[in-house]
């Protein structure tokens, strides 16, 4: 049995230890077990606790050719089934990850029973695992799981910085226009302003962890063999060209929408592996059924988003003004530090069309009938599975990619409306309203499905992104299959 399990090659995969990196690598992961790879999947120990929490014991054993391993985050421990706190998060890895993924290497490659690594894929922020890769003589490939716009756009960070436009002198920059500003030399993002450039340059201190930690690991892509995205040629071909050119790296693979690729993954037990650190209320599809096509609006802020107790209240009201029917998903930590209680008279106005659960299976619903539109924050996961269902999106982008991800969608996508930061009821009512019923929301409705079709034919057989994938294996991976 050894002997034969060691001919396969071994990729290691290490996401970024949050939902939305997660999922696009565990479909990674499936995908490249389907095409004769062992597959080791590094979660971080918390999160590893969280997802035997969320789903139990079983669903980590992993299998004989796909397990699960931990590393150390290097922060505090916490019971918490919340998302951890991001600057913190980036700060630990950054400089903890290091080493015990390099030990867990070695270890790997010790393991008799286990065929050597051959190839480490690591998150596009977590460039530790190519370094340890690469001291170990090891092929390393950086997966980038947010949109291509939005990795040119920290890529222009270090310019940002050099301009002397960020760090702003004070908070004046917030009110008074400045993120107005057009910005026209950033290589691959036309029509552009400071406003729709991920949000870390929105900042008044020179030592922020999140602007230099994302400037500095989009940079550090660019030492890997290759980088791969979550998306398709058609959707993002002026960045991509412009990471190609401007930043002269052509080893690069688009091979999304990955929920379609993932169409090609046989019905193993390897495609029943789950990677959510939440339990999903599969009661939402019962509701759903009883709906009429196209006529829910769906909610969600993602896995990090968080918001004041008084911005709830104003979505709540203005859900129940839309008098559209709404499945919204409340997380227990949406509301940082505060209730997100909501009244009973919120219940009872709603009581018939409003469904409230605390976490469910997003592409699922995406992709049911009764869904007519997407309230979202923006998260890249978010749009491409809108994407994939062919649903136009309402955004209310909280931060780091997601004021790209929103620009794009309305202003060059065309099938996104933006919703103001500072959200008010009657916005959010007549946004929704018009989104379910009116003319506008009709023709963002048919760019979404047109949007949906070339993605579907970028991941067939011969389309764009299954080729990639292709390509990205025997190429990219240094194997021929």
């Amino acid at each position: 049995m050894g002997s034969i399990k060691t001919e396969k090659p071994h990729v290691v995969l290490v996401p970024y230890p949050a939902q939305g990196h997660i999922n696009p690598m565990m479909t990674l992961g499936k995908l490249l077990h389907t095409r004769g790879f062992f597959v080791t999947f590094v979660n971080t120990e918390f999160n590893h606790g969280r997802l035997i929490r969320s789903k139990g014991q079983e669903s980590v054993k992993g299998l004989s050719d796909f397990r699960f391993e931990t590393i150390p985050d290097g922060l505090p421990p916490s019971d918490e089934d919340a998302t951890q706190d991001v600057p913190m998060l980036c700060y630990s890895t950054r400089k903890t990850c290091y080493e015990p993924f390099k030990e867990l290497l070695t270890r790997l490659n010790s393991m008799t029973d286990l065929p050597a690594v051959s190839c480490v894929v690591s998150d596009g922020v977590m460039s530790f695992g190519m370094r340890a890769a690469q001291d170990l003589g090891i092929p390393d490939v950086q997966f980038w799981t947010a949109s291509v716009c939005s990795f040119i756009g920290y890529l222009h960070y270090r310019e940002i910085l050099k301009r002397g436009i960020s760090p702003f002198k004070n908070d004046d920059y917030l009110t008074d226009g400045t993120l107005n500003t057009p910005v026209d030399w950033v290589a691959g993002m036309h029509d552009i302003r400071l406003k729709d450039l991920p949000s870390f340059i929105r900042t008044t201190d020179p030592n922020d962890i999140m602007f230099d930690f994302m400037g500095e690991e989009a940079q550090n892509c660019l030492k890997s063999s290759a980088i791969i995205f979550n998306s398709f040629e058609e959707f993002e071909k002026e960045a991509l060209e412009a990471v190609i050119s401007k930043f002269n790296f052509p080893n690069t693979y688009t091979i999304g929408p990955l929920p379609l690729l993932a169409k090609h993954v046989p019905k193993t037990e390897v495609k029943s592996l789950n990677s959510s650190l939440w339990k999903p209320d599969s009661k939402v599809f019962d509701w759903l059924d009883t709906k009429k096509p196209e006529s829910v609006v769906y909610v969600n802020y993602g896995s990090v988003t968080t918001m004041s107790s008084q911005h709830l209240q104003e979505f709540a009201w203005g859900l129940a003004k839309s008098e559209q029917p709404f499945l919204w998903i409340v997380r227990p930590d949406v509301v940082k530090g505060e209730s997100s209680m909501l009244s009973e008279d919120f219940f009872e106005e709603i009581k018939d069309r409003g469904l409230l659960v605390s976490w469910c299976a997003q592409d699922k619903v995406l992709g049911h009938k009764a869904v007519g539109a997407f309230l979202t924050h923006c998260g890249w996961n978010s749009t491409i599975e809108s994407v994939c269902g062919g649903v136009p999106v309402i955004c209310w982008p909280f931060f780091a990619d997601q004021q790209t991800n929103c620009h794009y969608s309305c202003a060059k996508w065309g099938f996104g409306m933006e919703i103001d930061s500072d959200v008010k009821r009657d916005e959010v009512g007549e946004i929704v309203k018009e989104m379910i019923e009116g003319d506008k929301g009709k023709k963002l409705r048919v760019r979404a499905q047109e949007w949906k079709m070339i993605a579907q034919l970028a991941t067939d057989v011969g389309g764009g992104s299954y080729d990639n994938f292709d390509m990205f294996i025997n190429k990219g991976l240094h194997f021929e299959g």
